[in-house]
């Protein structure tokens, strides 16, 4: 055989050889292996088809409406005092009387009163209905006795006493205070030094200046200098810082 012709027999054959081998190569490499599944994508959504529970409400308790203070409560021509009102009482050294519920804040104002050289004096107190009938009767019969019809003795009566059962006395927390040197039921009493400390610190104490010359056309009473009403140092501080009297602290305790 031509030499030619074997060398190029050969060259076929191992171009043959070469391409065998190159195909088997591509078909390992293009063999499809099977990808791992995605986990999230192979498992069931947990939440889907589960009922979920709804959140639960936050439900707010009602605001629960604070309970008024019993010595708070307003007496006057329109609010008498309630037929089941109760007092408990404490004798005072001098006679007189005063519920419990005040009596150590009264004691305390006192005795700050005296350590300042001053003599404060309590001249009236608990009243009973008769103390506060005679009282009253008194009064229209000094007008009476002074030319007044019984109509105009009895409205100007109103004006200084109460009617009896209106009376702040009855309550058992009011208490008319002056001093040893002067006890005049009076406008005098601007002039004691004593009078004008209290009724610019009773409040500390829990205590109001239940009249003041300001408030009379809400009151429906003259301005007395000396009469003190216990309501509690809570209620006694917004008296005072919003400079309004009880009826208009009630109003506000409704509202």
């Amino acid at each position: 055989m031509n030499k030619k012709v074997v060398k190029i027999i050969a060259i076929v054959a191992i171009v043959a050889v070469i391409t065998s081998v190159i195909i088997a190569a591509l078909h390992r490499d293009n063999t499809v292996v099977p990808e791992t599944s995605n986990t999230s994508d192979s498992l069931t959504n947990t939440t889907e088809g589960l009922t979920t529970e709804p959140e639960s409400e936050q439900t707010t308790e009602p605001a629960t409406k604070k309970e008024k203070n019993p010595v708070e409560i307003l007496v006057n021509t329109q609010n008498p005092l309630p037929d089941d009102w109760k007092v408990d009482l404490v004798n005072l050294v001098n006679g007189h009387q005063i519920d419990r519920r005040a009596y150590d804040s009264l004691q305390k104002m006192m005795d700050d009163a005296r350590a300042q050289g001053w003599n404060p004096l309590i001249c009236s107190s608990y009243r009973t209905m008769e103390k506060q009938t005679q009282l009253f009767n008194n009064k229209i019969q000094q007008y009476k006795n002074q030319g007044y019809s019984d109509s105009e003795a009895y409205n100007a009566a109103a004006n200084w006493v109460a009617v009896p059962g209106t009376s702040e006395h009855q309550t058992g927390l009011a208490l008319d205070i002056v001093t040893v040197e002067n006890q005049m039921l009076d406008n005098s009493q601007l002039k004691s030094e004593c009078q004008l400390w209290m009724m610019e610190h009773c409040y500390d104490y829990g205590f109001i200046l239940r009249y003041p010359e300001d408030k009379t056309d809400i009151t429906g009473i003259d301005f007395e200098p000396w009469h003190y009403r216990y309501v509690g140092t809570e209620a006694a501080k917004i008296i005072q810082e919003k400079g309004i009297c009880l009826e208009e602290y009630a109003a506000l305790s409704i509202g």
